[in-house]
């Protein structure tokens, strides 16, 4: 498929025989984001794990200092005090059983999941539903707790979660190209901080093989993986 003309211009700024220092690559991305519409500014990782091997699947979650830039929806599997607590703290949605049917029958009109522990028995056979979409609740990622209010607080402030793919990639958001320089720098070493946090011991060699930002739509700005360690 042909590439459009904006693509093709944003890709002409980007020398492909270069590696990008993160303080470079927010100023490319900055500069080819989108003209029509507020880009999201994302990194991808190739990282050298195996994700087959339980002790080698990188997966946490970061705040971002300055969020994400979009307001995420989040909705939450409690009731009783807790309800009313998440409620309180601007969850989207918030209910028991009921809200359990709602996602069971497909719907998944939200960014984030959230359940107290009571509830995750019934909330476990939305696997096939959220699973797939990474919304599935994780006591490791503080998703499934007494304290939902906290959670979506949280997520809602910039909370976002990263997990290896199959394939070893890791995907994250560092903010929106209307973000100043400064701001999108603080997101994007705040999560690769915690990202190099986790590596697995039993990983061996260059941990970052390889790193990209980009744009929504844009073309890949070569990151130096040196810096990165």
């Amino acid at each position: 498929m042909a590439k459009s003309k904006v693509y093709e211009a944003a890709a002409a700024k980007i020398d492909r025989d270069k590696v990008y220092t993160s303080d470079e690559a927010v100023a490319l991305a900055k500069e080819t984001g989108s003209k029509k519409f507020d880009s999201t500014v994302e990194v991808a990782l190739k990282l050298s794990v195996d994700p087959r091997k339980a002790d080698q699947m990188v997966r946490g979650t970061v705040i971002l200092p300055h969020g994400t830039g979009k307001t995420a929806r989040v909705i939450v599997f409690a009731t009783g005090p807790a309800a009313e607590a998440a409620i309180a703290a601007g969850a989207d949605e918030v209910g028991g059983p009921e809200l359990i049917e709602k996602v069971a029958g497909g719907w998944t009109a939200f960014d984030a999941a959230v359940s107290t522990p009571e509830l995750m028995g019934q909330v476990g056979r939305l696997g096939k539903v959220l699973g797939p979409r990474g919304l599935m609740p994780n006591p490791k990622t503080g998703t499934v707790t007494p304290n939902p209010a906290k959670a979506v607080e949280e997520i809602k402030g910039g909370k976002i979660e990263f997990r290896v793919d199959k394939h070893a990639n890791v995907h994250f958001v560092v903010g929106k190209a209307s973000f100043t320089a400064e701001q999108l720098g603080e997101n994007f070493n705040a999560a690769i901080e915690e990202i190099v946090r986790l590596k697995p011991s039993s990983s061996k060699g260059r941990y970052i093989q390889k790193a990209a930002m980009s744009t929504t739509f844009g073309p890949g700005i070569p990151l130096d993986v040196n810096a990165l360690a």
